[in-house]
Formats: C-alpha cells, sequence, structure tokens
C-alpha cells in the first residue's frame, strides 16, 4: 500500500514535487494550494485569516482522513479525524509544547522536528544584538544624524563569557560564532555528561545546578532550551540577580522560559544592560507591554529563524525521513521527538 503524505501547512510547489517525485511508486502526496491559507512572507508556515467555505471545509477534510503522513502538525478538528495518520513531520524545532495541547503525546503517531535547520540564523540574530550593543550601533547613529565627528571608545567581543542556556544544535550554532570572536563560552546543560559531537565549541559544559553561579560570570547569557514543566521561568528573578550587572539577555528560546515582569524590572533599573528578545510570554507581544518602548530591548516578532532557505532544508529532512520511513528504518530517522523530554 502506498503511504499517504497530508501537506497540511503552505509549502512551495517546487518542495512538493521534490517529495512527489521522492518515490512515487510508494508514497501518493495530496496538495490542495487553493485550501491553504495565503502566506503573508517566504516560509510561513501558518498563513493568513483564512475561512473555509462548506464545500472548501469538506474537500479538505477528505483530504485528511486519508493521510497517513503529515506535512506539519494538523489542527486538533483535523487530528480527530486522521485515524490512519502514523508520522507527523513538524516545521519548528520545539513542537513538544504543541504536542502535548493537542493530545499527541498520548497517541501512537511519531513526531519528528525540524532540529538544525534554525540554529544558523539565529545564531546571526544573537550576534546582530551583540555586536549593535556592544559596538554602539545606536550612538553611532546618533552622532551622525547629529553630523558630529567625535572619537571615541567602545567595548569588543573579544574575551568576553558567553554563557548558552542549553547544550543542543541552537547552541551549537551560537557556541560556533562565538568561539572565531574568540568568547570563552560556557554551556549550561540538563545533562553535563551527555557525549555531543560539538562539545569541542564549549569551554565548560555545566549541570543545571551551577546555573547561579555560572550566570554571575556572564557578559551575555543566551537562553536556547526548549518550553517545558523544568525549563519554565526558570529565568526568574533571582537568576537575572544572579547576573553580571550590565550584562546583555538573548532569548532565542521560548517566552515562558523567562519570568517577564522580573525581566522588565531588570532592565528598568539597569542590572541587565539589554535584552534581545525573539519570543515572548504571550504572542504576539501585546500593545501595552512595556518591552516595546524600552531603550534597551529589541523586539523579533518571532521571525529570527525564519530564512530563505528553511523550507529547503526542512524539506530535506523530511525526505531523509521518509526514505527511512519507507523503507521500515524508524531507528535512523532524524529529529524524532521524545514525547515525554519534550524535545
Amino acid at each position: 500500500m502506498k503511504e499517504t503524505v497530508f501537506i497540511s501547512s503552505p509549502l512551495e510547489e517546487e518542495y512538493v514535487a521534490r517529495i512527489r517525485a521522492m518515490d512515487p511508486a510508494r508514497i501518493e502526496v495530496l496538495y490542495a494550494p487553493d485550501l491553504l491559507p495565503p502566506t503573508r512572507y517566504r516560509n510561513d508556515h501558518k498563513g493568513g485569516p483564512f475561512t473555509r467555505t462548506s464545500a472548501q471545509r469538506a474537500r479538505w477534510q477528505d483530504l485528511a482522513r486519508q493521510a497517513t503522513i503529515s506535512w506539519d502538525i494538523p489542527d486538533a478538528e483535523d487530528l480527530a479525524i486522521m485515524d490512519g495518520l502514523r508520522w507527523i513531520q513538524g516545521t519548528s524545532t520545539g513542537i513538544g509544547q504543541q504536542a502535548q495541547r493537542l493530545g499527541l503525546d498520548r497517541r501512537d503517531i511519531l513526531m519528528t522536528t525540524a532540529r538544525g535547520v534554525h540554529a544558523r540564523p539565529l545564531a546571526e540574530f544573537v550576534f546582530m544584538a551583540l555586536l549593535a550593543h556592544w559596538r554602539g550601533l545606536a550612538f553611532l547613529q546618533a552622532e551622525q544624524r547629529a553630523h558630529r565627528w567625535q572619537r571615541y571608545c567602545t567595548d569588543e567581543v573579544a574575551g568576553k563569557t558567553m554563557v548558552i542556556l542549553g547544550g543542543g544544535d541552537l547552541a551549537r550554532g551560537t557556541a560556533k560564532v562565538a568561539k572565531a570572536l574568540e568568547m570563552h563560552v560556557v554551556a549550561v546543560a540538563r545533562d553535563a555528561a551527555k557525549a555531543r559531537d560539538h562539545a569541542h565549541l564549549f569551554d565548560e559544559v555545566l549541570p543545571g545546578t551551577a546555573l547561579r553561579a555560572a550566570l554571575a560570570r556572564a557578559d551575555a547569557l543566551v537562553l536556547t532550551v526548549p518550553h517545558t514543566p523544568q525549563t519554565e521561568r526558570i529565568i526568574d528573578a533571582e537568576a537575572l540577580a544572579a547576573l553580571k550587572p550590565g550584562a546583555i539577555l538573548v532569548n532565542i528560546a521560548r517566552g515562558q522560559v523567562v519570568d517577564e515582569p522580573a525581566l522588565v524590572d531588570a532592565l528598568r533599573r539597569g542590572h541587565l544592560g539589554f535584552a534581545a528578545l525573539d519570543v515572548a510570554e504571550v504572542e504576539p507581544l501585546p500593545a501595552g507591554s512595556p518591552l516595546w518602548d524600552m531603550p534597551n530591548v529589541l523586539i523579533s516578532p518571532h521571525s529570527a529563524s525564519t530564512a530563505p532557505s528553511e523550507n529547503a532544508r526542512i524539506t530535506g529532512i523530511f525526505l531523509h525521513n521518509l526514505r527511512c520511513w519507507l523503507d521500515g528504518d524508524v531507528g535512523g530517522m532524524r529529529n524524532v521527538l521524545d514525547k515525554q523530554l519534550m524535545y
């Protein structure tokens, strides 16, 4: 029997064609672009506001019912009728919370993530923020607007200590750039003794129990961990107070990892020198949030990981996994979600 791949979120035709062409004798691809929401930007996996007519909804549900494999995570209503679904390929790294909300942690459905796709663009975001702050971009722009030529002295990156909360793929991408800039890199990981191919990028790997001591040494703290019960608000008021005065915080993890009111307070007092936030506790960030107007905050609308290469790279992971799936080699599949650990 053929496997039936259901494209459940917007995807460019060229990548749909690559999936179709991989093994047409063993797979059928269900793709109905007129039933998918319009994309708002390149590699938009959600799409803009869109309501299907009753006829379109009937067609959509007919496709969903046939699926044995889904590209991206269907919504709760669709999942309820997808009795034959056995595997979901996510388009994000951090799908654990979504899987739990939809009850997929209690269903016998394999889930794979897009881990590895976003490390490079997120690392670039981290260093865009760090370099802009330490090298005084805002100051230079103000001087230029004032037509003022006055020499000055600013900070440098080399020799500073970066503490990365997490030791996985996002930490790898960030540490790679940090080492090139001659920073001292400390990773704080759930399992400090775990073997990692990229361990050479870390000068130190410490257990979670050493987090507070590590924070006191941090010129920059970069958050890369998934949102789990263990990481929820792990960066609380006490953790922020433990940071070296004037430190920078960059969050490329999830907003729930940080106690947001405590973050605002630390920024207002100047204990935290700068924060670059790609995520927020509530998304979109509410219009009334004080973070919007703070001069020492950079807000990114959860878009730092979105780059032109994203869907091509996710498709590459999916095709590798699909080949393994068709050949019965589940053990060879990449990025299988651990539903207990939620990553």
